[in-house]
C-alpha cells in the first residue's frame, strides 16, 4: 500500500483532492487528507502533463499564496482556503521578546462580533452611495438636502451660467464714498473688475468725461457700455435684472473700443507736466569744471565740497559775464538747493566758503527718495502735497484687508502701480520749496508724509519691530531728501510737528539753532498730531491722511477712534487706576500734567467712559495713572 504524503509536503495534490472533494477535505483540522486516483497519477512521475490533462486552463486555477501562518493558503474560485499543520508535527515556538498576545489564529480574527461590525459599515457605506447616486439624476435646481443616520450630506448642484469674457470697468476717485461702495461690491460678489482711478491716472481724466459726457465718479461700463454710478448700480441690484443684465452684456467679448485697463509703468502726466530747470544748464557746467575736494575748515575735515571763488570762476568764464552776476547766480543755485553751505552758515558767498553739491551730502546714501538729483523745475509744494495725499488714499483703498483700513497687504503694495507712482513723486521732493506753504498746509504735508514713508520703509527694510535696534533703523535712519534737507520719521515727528522737541530718552533737539530745517517747525505743536501719526505698529493709530480743509476735524475723530479702542483709555473703579496708551506718557511734554491730560481726554471719550472718568474725578480722592503696554507688531 502506498503510503500517504503528510499534509504540506506535497501541497498541490492535496488541495487538488480537495477541490474535487468540496468541503469533506476540511472537516477536521487533525485528519490526514487522502488521495484521488488522479494524486497517485501525479505522485508515480506524470509530472505536469498529466496535471494539466487533468486540470484543463478553462477551469479555475489553484494558486499557491504565501502565509505568515504556519499552514499554507491558496485561492480557489475567489476563495481563500487555510490547511492547517498535522497534529502530530511540532508547533511553531514564538520568537524570544515577542508577546503572545500578538499571535492569534484566523478563527480568533474572524470573530461574530468582528463580522458584524463589518457588515453594519458596509451596509451604510451602500445606503449613502445609493442615496447620492440617486441625486445626479435629479434635475431640479435646487439645494438638495437629506438626512442618514449620523450623516448629512448636501448637494448643490452647479448653476448654467454662461461664461463671463467681457471686461467690468468703472473709474472712480480717491477718498470717494461711492467709489468705494461700488468697489466694495465687485469684491463681495466675486466680480473681476478694472478700476481706473483718475486721481492715480489722471491722463484718463479727458476720456472719462468724454465717455460719460462729464458725469462725476464712480462710473462703471460693462464691456464698451456705460452702466451709471452707484444710483444705476442699486437700481439693478432692487430690480433684480443686475445678474441679466452681466449675463447679457460681458457673456460677449469685449470690443476694442471699450475702455482700456490701465496701463502700468508708464505715467504720461507725470512727463508732460515736467519742466527743465533754467539752472540746468549752469549746473552741467558747475559739475564739470569745479574741482570738488576734502578740504580742512576750523580743524574740521570736510569732504566733497568746492569754494564759493571757485564755482564764481568758473561761471565767469564759461557764462562770459562780471563777477556781480556770477555771485547772483550762485545764490540762486543755493535757493534751489543744487548747492549747500557745508555748515549751513550763509546762502552763498564769494571767497573762502566752502560749499557742496546736493548729491555730495553725506546723508544722500541713506535717501531713498534719490536716484540722481532731479535738475527739472521744482513743482509747489501744494500740488505735491494733494498728489500725495490722493495717491496714499488710493493704495489705502485698494489694498487694505478690511474696510476699515486697518491692516494693509503690503507684499501688494510694494507691487502696485499706485505705489510705482508714489516713489516716482518723492523724487520730485529733493528741491521743492516747502517755505511756500502755510501753517496748516505745512502740518498736513508733513502729517501725511510721515505715513507715507512709514508704508515706504516697512515695504523696504521691514517693520520697526520688538528690539531698539530695529526702531533706531526704521524711525532714525530711514530717510527723504526733501526741500535740500534730510528728513527721517523721527525728524518729522519731532522736528517739526511738535516744534523741535526732545525725542523721548534723548537728550538734544533735532535741529541745531543754525539748521535751516528749524524755520518749518510748527510754532504751536497741536498734541492731537499723535493720533494722527502711524507707527507701522498694531500699538499705533490707525493709519491715515489728511486734507487741508477738514485737518483740524479729522485729528479729533483720529483721537476719540484711538482713545475708545481696546487698548485706548480704560478706568478700574475698584482701584482706582485710569490706563492710557503709551503714546501719552512718551510724549508727556505736550498733553500736560496728570490733571490737565484727564480733563482734556474727556473730551474724546465715549459716554461710559466718560461717565466712569467723571465718577473718579468727582469725589475727591486721588486717581492713579498706569500706560497700557504697547504692541509694535506689525499691523498686517
Amino acid at each position: 500500500m502506498k503510503p500517504s504524503p503528510a499534509p504540506g509536503i506535497d501541497s498541490v495534490s492535496a488541495v487538488d483532492s480537495l477541490y474535487h472533494r468540496g468541503d469533506e477535505g476540511i472537516n477536521n483540522s487533525d485528519r490526514s487528507i487522502g488521495h484521488s486516483k488522479e494524486d497517485d497519477d501525479l505522485d508515480q512521475g506524470n509530472g505536469n502533463q498529466n496535471a494539466e490533462e487533468n486540470h484543463p486552463k478553462d477551469e479555475d486555477e489553484i494558486d499557491r499564496v504565501p502565509s505568515s501562518d504556519s499552514g499554507a493558503r491558496f485561492v480557489v474560485r475567489d476563495r481563500v482556503l487555510m490547511i492547517q499543520p498535522h497534529s502530530g508535527l511540532p508547533k511553531p515556538e514564538v520568537p524570544p521578546g515577542a508577546s503572545e498576545q500578538g499571535v492569534s489564529s484566523p478563527e480568533t480574527l474572524e470573530t461574530p462580533a468582528l463580522l458584524a461590525i463589518g457588515k453594519f459599515f458596509r451596509d451604510k457605506s451602500a445606503a449613502i452611495t445609493r442615496r447620492i447616486s440617486s441625486l445626479k439624476s435629479e434635475e431640479e435646481d435646487v439645494v438638495k438636502e437629506f438626512n442618514l443616520v449620523g450623516v448629512k450630506v448636501i448637494k448643490s448642484p452647479k448653476e448654467d451660467k454662461k461664461e463671463l469674457i467681457g471686461r467690468i470697468t468703472f473709474f472712480s476717485r480717491s477718498n470717494c464714498r461711492d467709489s468705494g461702495a461700488m468697489r466694495s461690491f465687485f469684491r463681495k460678489n466675486n466680480l473681476n473688475f478694472f478700476e481706473i482711478n483718475i486721481d492715480v491716472y489722471p491722463e484718463r481724466e479727458k476720456e472719462f468725461l468724454e465717455r460719460t459726457n462729464g458725469a462725476s465718479p464712480p462710473q462703471m461700463f460693462f464691456n464698451e457700455k456705460l452702466i451709471g454710478g452707484l444710483v444705476a448700480l442699486n437700481s439693478l441690484r432692487n430690480s433684480r435684472t443686475l445678474d441679466a443684465k452681466i449675463e447679457e452684456i460681458l457673456s460677449q467679448k469685449c470690443p476694442p473700443e471699450a475702455p482700456s485697463p490701465p496701463v502700468y509703468g508708464f505715467d504720461a502726466a507725470a512727463m508732460d507736466s515736467a519742466i527743465e530747470d533754467e539752472m540746468k544748464a549752469v549746473m552741467i557746467v558747475a559739475r564739470k569744471r569745479v574741482p570738488i575736494q576734502d578740504r580742512v575748515m576750523t580743524m574740521k575735515f570736510v569732504k566733497n565740497c568746492f569754494s564759493g571763488a571757485e564755482l564764481v570762476e568758473v561761471l565767469i568764464h564759461h557764462l562770459d559775464c562780471g563777477r556781480k552776476k556770477a555771485v547772483e547766480i550762485g545764490k540762486k543755485l543755493a535757493r534751489k538747493h543744487f548747492i549747500h553751505h557745508v555748515s549751513g552758515e550763509n546762502d552763498f558767498e564769494d571767497g573762502n566758503h566752502y560749499y557742496r553739491f546736493l548729491e555730495h551730502e553725506p546723508f544722500i546714501p541713506k535717501c531713498n527718495n534719490i536716484r540722481v538729483v532731479n535738475d527739472f523745475e521744482p513743482k509747489s509744494a501744494s500740488s505735491l502735497s494733494q498728489r500725495l495725499f490722493c495717491l496714499m488714499s488710493a493704495i489705502l483703498e485698494s489694498y487694505s484687508l478690511d474696510d476699515d483700513r486697518k491692516h494693509l497687504d503690503y507684499a501688494r503694495i510694494s507691487s502696485s502701480e499706485e505705489f510705482r507712482r508714489y516713489t516716482a513723486l518723492v523724487e520730485d521732493l529733493q528741491r521743492v520749496d516747502l517755505m511756500t506753504l502755510s501753517e496748516k498746509e505745512k502740518l498736513v504735508f508733513f502729517l501725511n508724509l510721515h505715513n507715507a514713508m512709514a508704508i515706504h520703509a516697512v515695504a523696504r527694510i521691514g517693520p520697526p519691530g520688538p528690539t531698539i535696534n530695529h526702531r533706531i533703523a526704521f524711525f532714525s535712519e530711514f530717510m527723504y531728501v526733501v526741500g535740500g534737507y534730510s528728513y527721517s520719521l523721527s525728524t518729522i515727528t519731532n522736528g517739526i510737528l511738535r516744534g523741535n522737541r526732545r525725542t523721548p530718552y534723548f537728550l538734544v533737539k533735532p535741529f541745531s539753532k543754525r539748521d535751516k530745517r528749524l524755520e518749518l517747525a510748527l510754532e504751536k505743536p497741536n498734541p492731537l498730531i499723535h493720533f494722527g501719526i502711524w507707527n507701522a505698529a498694531k500699538g499705533s493709530p490707525s493709519i491715515r491722511f489728511f486734507t487741508t480743509k477738514g485737518i483740524d476735524s479729522e485729528l479729533r475723530t483720529a483721537a476719540r477712534e484711538y482713545l475708545q479702542r481696546e487698548d485706548g483709555m480704560k478706568v478700574d473703579l475698584t482701584h482706582r487706576i485710569v490706563y492710557l496708551p503709551k503714546i501719552i506718557k512718551w510724549y508727556a511734554a505736550d498733553f500736560g500734567d496728570d490733571k490737565e491730560i484727564l480733563k482734556w481726554i474727556m473730551n474724546f471719550l465715549n459716554p461710559s467712559q466718560a461717565g466712569l472718568l467723571t465718577h473718579l474725578l468727582s469725589d475727591g480722592s486721588s486717581v492713579n495713572i498706569a500706560y497700557q503696554s504697547y504692541d509694535w507688531s506689525l499691523d498686517t
